[in-house]
């Protein structure tokens, strides 16, 4: 059986995750490089398959707000992408909004590498950095 949702809370090392079929709603935040980034991803991955087999209409907008990812999460992250240009062959609307700080380049040019790699049309979102008083 298809679960309707996965929502998992960011932790130190891995991001923050809400895929909800129900409600259309998925996002990546946070940062990302767990020591074991396979055993972290491998549950999204199968649930974007699962999802696929559901035959999504509705678009499906991906928010990814990270802070921070390493090399072998950079990998799972495109295979995210890969699974959601699957789910855009079979007819479903796919967008990711790339969202990046305003003062981190790097940040933004990943994003532009993932989507020379991948079919999907990526949104670039700037946005400014809240500074925290301490």
């Amino acid at each position: 059986m298809f679960p309707d949702k996965i929502e998992l809370k960011p932790e130190q090392d891995t991001p923050g995750v809400i895929f909800d079929a129900e409600k259309n709603e998925f996002k990546i935040f946070g940062r990302s490089f767990p020591a074991d980034a396979e055993k972290f991803y491998q549950d999204l991955l199968k649930w974007l398959d699962d999802y696929k087999n559901t035959n999504p209409k509705e678009p499906l907008v991906l928010e990814v707000r990270m802070e921070y990812f390493n090399t072998a999460s950079a990998k799972f992250l495109l295979d995210i992408f890969f699974k959601l240009e699957d789910i855009k062959e079979t007819g479903c609307p796919v967008i990711i909004k790339w969202f990046y700080a305003e003062d981190d380049d790097d940040m933004l040019e990943a994003g532009e590498e993932f989507e020379e790699i991948v079919e999907i049309d990526f949104d670039f979102i700037e946005y400014e950095e809240i500074e925290y008083d301490e």
